[in-house]
């Protein structure tokens, strides 16, 4: 099979991993936010090293549910049907183990079983009378630990009559098969060598939720190979109620210090405003983890182009905020012809779940209730708890429950304890969040009758993710407005100077990531100093763009504050071509070089020969934002543009992304008044020089400059 057809449709980001090389890039860590396609990249690489001539039976796919694994297989086999890859469960895998026969003997013999054990949900025994009987405290071990390799020897001298019984009766809970299979490779080489032999290609989903000991059931998998291959989101992480330990995320470029990173950051569910709240969640988190999602997905239903802001709606009581619902899914159906199905009430609690279920009901409002034995699926709204709507999304989703003990929800035990439950609370709103594609509504009620009393509630810290309230607009005069500007903007430089060597000189790797991050966050800084709202369209053009290699932003060049627009519509920080003077504006030339602007001096006629030499030798590929038109434009139109650009792309066999700016000048070189002002940028749709050339020869003057400054010229005439 071709295995380009494998490759088609995926982004820069997703085509890497699934052609990464583990010889040379050592183990994987794909970090994969909310609807960047994670499930999809993990199928085609599969498909894509089969096509690569690897053996299906060579393949090791782990995740966690059987649901997961046979949707998985499905996809696979759709290209390769008869491939004897193996997807599986970790419990379902172990239980496989030890069903094994090695050298003659079965491995569930080898580690003591006078019979082949059977996994079930209960034991049969009582087993805090059994700890008693074994001399220890009735709660001083959970069942799911008993042949955990953790506990301390003289606990285990004491467990040791209570193991026998186990091992004899075959009767053993599914958390047991995880450690047995440790030890069977751990303990045993000629186990360990069959295991190895077999499987040579590793791959794990949903990694963010493995415990510690799946952790080490992987690790003995491993060995000392380099071929694995993990996806996760840390910031869907929780479970950790069920053990699930977010820190093997966190560690995992510590425990392979060979490995690649990649982030999958493009979102194809969800509009870019929901996106937006989504990204203000994490602001704190440590930043080579932190992720960016973007808007990706083309969908062009009248809902979705609506790019709706998340809604906020505050309520005295339930009855209010019920009634206020019923009728946004009455008006929404009228208005967008949506089925029940389109709408979902999310909830912490499943209490929460059980009064709206019950509340809609009394009001005529169907509720989705899914197939059984004895009766079809009904039609009807989605009404789930946050934890059971993962991995799942709804065009319209209102989530209730914004309030202080609900999201987030109470948390008790020590500091450490009690901040570990809540950073768990973050990420659960996370998932909340993101499961909405067009619309979303958050909903906080003042009081309500909770536990057995009425309880009033105070919001939910969470909300102060949501944008906060537009800036009154100064009455000042123009002059000091410019010169408060200034003064903004020279402070905001000079305090990201000193953090940035704080990183440089104690947290090296994560130098690149904070640069970019605080880039993105100077330009809403700018943004909002200079009253000015944004809107960007096409957004997800964006996806189409290789960002791994050359890329030209070409834009028409109204204003100073062109590039802060840039720099938010297309959500990457880009460095630009500009003049060696620039450097005298305090602390701006350290800057512009950290976001590898290039300087040269136009009054060189070798300038541009000298460049292209220079990105040529570089082992950095350039992402430059220019300016056909040259100098900045003193009236606002759009001038003729120079080819330099141009001819810059077809040297660098870049990839041109166009880009039409309006309104800029307004926010400063022509302000009149204080009043808000609005700008746009438009993306339009990126050419791929390379492509070009491979079908020919490519005239820059004539092939791409006029085709450049007509699309953007249509785009402003808009």
């Amino acid at each position: 099979m071709d295995t380009e057809n494998l490759l088609k449709g995926l982004n820069c980001d997703q085509r890497a991993a699934v052609l990464h090389d583990h010889s040379t890039g050592g183990p994987l860590l794909i970090l994969a936010g909310a609807g960047s396609g994670k499930t999809s990249v993990l199928t085609r690489r599969i498909q894509y090293r089969i096509a690569s001539n690897v053996a299906p039976s060579s393949i090791l796919a782990l995740t966690f549910t059987a649901k997961a694994a046979a949707e998985m297989a499905e996809r696979v086999q759709k290209l390769f049907p008869d491939a004897g890859v193996k997807l599986c469960t970790f419990h379902s895998l172990a239980l496989s183990l030890l069903r094994e026969k090695v050298e003659g003997e079965y491995c569930w013999k080898m580690m003591g079983f006078k019979k082949m054990p059977i996994p079930t949900e209960g034991t049969g025994i009582n087993f805090s009378n059994a700890l008693v009987q074994c001399g220890l405290s009735p709660d001083c071990l959970d069942r799911d630990a008993l042949f955990s390799p953790d506990l301390s020897p003289r606990t285990e001298r004491r467990l040791g009559p209570l193991r026998k019984s186990i091992f004899e009766l075959g009767k053993i809970v599914f958390e047991d098969l995880i450690y047995f299979a440790i030890q069977l490779l751990e303990n045993n080489e000629n186990v360990r060598a069959v295991v190895h032999a077999r499987w040579a290609e590793i791959m794990v989903d949903e990694y963010q939720d493995i415990n510690s000991s799946q952790y080490r059931l992987i690790r003995a998998l491993l060995g000392n190979r380099k071929n694995l291959f993990v996806v996760g989101d840390d910031d869907q992480a929780i479970y950790g109620f069920r053990g699930a330990d977010i820190g093997n995320i966190s560690r995992f470029r510590k425990d392979f210090p060979e490995c690649t990173l990649i982030r999958l950051e493009w979102n194809y569910r969800s509009v870019p405003q929901i996106l937006n709240l989504a990204n203000r969640i994490f602001v704190n988190k440590p930043p080579l983890l932190r992720k960016t999602l973007r808007a990706g997905s083309l969908r062009n239903d009248a809902l979705f182009k609506e790019n709706r802001k998340p809604e906020l709606w505050v309520s005295l009581d339930p009855e209010q905020e019920l009634l206020q619902v019923v009728q946004r899914i009455k008006e929404m159906r009228y208005d967008y012809d949506l089925p029940w199905q389109a709408f979902a009430i999310l909830t912490r609690f499943n209490r929460q779940r059980l009064y709206f279920e019950r509340a809609l009901g009394e009001l005529g409002i169907p509720i989705r209730e899914e197939e059984t034995e004895t009766a079809p699926t009904v039609d009807g709204v989605y009404v789930e708890t946050v934890h059971g709507s993962k991995g799942l999304q709804y065009p319209v989703v209102f989530y209730a429950g914004l309030a202080e003990q609900l999201t987030p929800a109470e948390v008790q035990g020590k500091r450490k304890e009690r901040k570990a439950q809540l950073e768990e609370e973050r990420r659960l709103f996370y998932v909340g969040v993101t499961r909405a594609e067009s619309a979303l509504v958050l909903l906080y009620c003042r009081q309500r009758h909770w536990k057995g009393r009425l309880v009033h509630f105070k919001p939910s810290r969470f909300l102060q993710c949501l944008d906060s309230p537009l800036l009154e607009t100064p009455s000042m005069p123009i002059f000091l407005f410019r010169i408060k500007i200034v003064l903004q903007i020279l402070l905001y430089l000079l305090t990201a100077f000193f953090p940035l060597f704080f990183y440089h000189f104690f947290c090296k790797k994560s130098v690149s990531a904070w640069v970019d991050q605080k880039i993105q966050h100077f330009a809403r800084v700018c943004l909002k100093s200079f009253y000015l709202d944004l809107t960007v369209e096409n957004q997800a053009l964006l996806s189409k763009v290789d960002w791994s290699r050359p890329v030209i932003v070409v834009g028409n060049h109204q204003s100073y504050m062109d590039v802060p627009v840039i720099f938010a519509a297309i959500s990457r920080t880009i460095g630009f071509i500009a003049k060696k003077e620039l450097t005298y504006i305090p602390f701006l030339g350290f800057w512009m070089r950290k976001i590898k602007c290039i300087f040269i001096d136009r009054n060189d006629s070798g300038a541009g020969k000298a460049l292209q030499k220079r990105l040529k030798t570089t082992k950095e590929i350039p992402h430059i934002f220019i300016f056909p038109e040259g100098t900045r434009s003193k009236d606002g139109q759009l001038h003729a543009f120079k080819s330099g650009a141009f001819r810059l792309a077809c040297d660098l066999h870049a990839t041109i992304l166009p880009v039409a700016i309006e309104g800029t000048r307004e926010s400063w070189e022509t302000r009149k008044d204080m009043h808000r002002k609005r700008a746009r940028a438009t993306i339009l749709e990126p050419i791929d020089v390379a492509a070009l050339l491979e079908a020919g020869p490519v005239n820059p003057r004539v092939d791409l400059l006029p085709v450049i400054r007509e699309r953007i010229a249509s785009a402003l005439k808009k």
